[in-house]
């Protein structure tokens, strides 16, 4: 029995577990001549590992990690640009921060486009958002240096107590620094030499989901997250693209941010075809020959909505159907957060980390040897993806009718 359909991950109540270093890197690698080098560029990694590397020769100085004072924190950055489903991974860490902190003000870094779902949160009292999508494109280099250099001044005036960063990436390890937060907290397996510019890590684990990752920073900072919400910003409950829908329907989302996540659109348009109601297509702008080719696979079965709504657009549309079917892609982690039930295709992707995350979803993967592989484009064979047939789409949702 090489197929597998597996519940979905389930909320983790670990206690935290971290520590706090002894000994510490403490002398910056902007010295010298090198001081003032944009390290965002595309060399950014191999400068920033060999300059570590000649200079820690050089270090005299070390101090020891004091533990974390959060009585008197005021101000909070979080650092998660990127990408639609992170953003609503993280807004149940959102919850707790504002919870844990309610005299506290809280600023989120997010990337250009993504902030519009998050425009107007009553939990957050500032947006930076950047274009971070330029920011290793030669031809935007200028713009790219005058957009770091405004943002890291910024920040700076803002006099942060605590900036946390999610993402774990070089980039937003700089962001943390940059932010001159007295307290800069991370994850010490983050990756891109980015606990380089934490002052306090702890271990968040990778066999875990990322919802339950996040909350673990929300723990050592003291807040409860013995409930998990998804506090959402305003959004218009009964949008116009709402008004041509059927009154029930399936929502398909064929994309994903990774062309090896996505089960071919003709498998999804045949899928459409087969079920007792209709199903209603998304996708983004970019996408949306994806969607087209869904619907037209599905003799009519399917309407293909694809690059027609806002984020925010997607909460009624999703909101409004019996379940979803889907890759592994931002739309699927909101249907989850909005408690829509969620049948997901899985290859090469961990659904530990990024699947739907609770007990109503449903996760269709090949049982392989080589899966979990992470890969970005399909391999040569690929049956993690191409071996999952419509008919075992299909005989996961033997209870479908209990939600027409």
């Amino acid at each position: 029995m090489d197929f597998q359909i597996t519940e979905a991950a389930h909320p983790s109540f670990e206690k935290p577990s971290y520590r706090l270093p002894e000994k510490y890197f403490i002398k910056s690698f902007f010295e010298g001549s090198h001081r003032g080098l944009p390290l965002h560029y595309d060399n950014q990694f191999n400068y920033l590992e060999s300059y570590t590397t000649q200079s820690q020769g050089r270090i005299q100085e070390y101090f020891s990690m004091k533990p974390m004072d959060t009585r008197n924190i005021r101000k909070i950055l979080i650092i998660k640009p990127s990408a639609f489903g992170d953003i609503i991974h993280t807004l149940p860490f959102l919850n707790a921060l504002f919870k844990g902190y309610p005299h506290a003000r809280i600023d989120w870094v997010v990337a250009h486009g993504l902030h519009t779902f998050l425009k107007d949160h009553p939990m957050i009292d500032r947006l930076w958002i950047i274009k971070k999508d330029q920011w290793k494109k030669p031809a935007y280099f200028k713009e790219t240096l005058q957009e770091i250099s405004e943002l890291a001044l910024g920040m700076r005036r803002e006099r942060y107590d605590l900036a946390v960063d999610l993402s774990g990436l070089l980039r937003s390890g700089l962001m943390a620094m940059a932010s001159g937060a007295a307290v800069k907290l991370g994850f010490e397996e983050s990756d891109e030499g980015s606990p380089l510019f934490y002052t306090h890590k702890i271990k968040g684990g990778m066999d875990i989901h990322a919802v339950d990752r996040y909350l673990k920073l929300a723990r050592t900072l003291g807040c409860h997250t013995w409930e998990t919400k998804y506090p959402l910003a305003p959004y218009d409950p009964a949008p116009g693209i709402c008004s041509g829908l059927p009154s029930r329907y399936v929502v398909i989302s064929p994309s994903a941010g990774k062309p090896a996540n996505q089960w071919p659109a003709e498998k999804f348009g045949e899928l459409a075809s087969m079920l007792p109601i209709k199903s209603v297509v998304i996708s983004s702008p970019s996408d949306k020959p994806v969607a087209e080719k869904v619907a037209h696979h599905s003799g009519g079965r399917a309407i293909s909505i694809g690059g027609r709504t806002s984020l925010k657009e997607l909460i009624p549309v999703i909101q409004g159907a019996s379940c979803m079917v889907t890759n592994d892609t931002g739309p699927m982690h909101l249907a989850a957060a909005l408690d829509v039930p969620v049948y997901a295709i899985f290859g090469p992707a961990n659904p530990v980390r990024t699947g739907p995350r609770g007990n109503i979803h449903k996760v269709i993967q090949k049982n392989m040897d080589c899966r979990p592989c992470y890969a970005w484009k399909p391999c040569s064979h690929w049956r993690c993806m191409n071996d999952i047939t419509v008919q075992d789409v299909l005989d996961v949702m033997p209870d479908f009718k209990n939600f027409i």
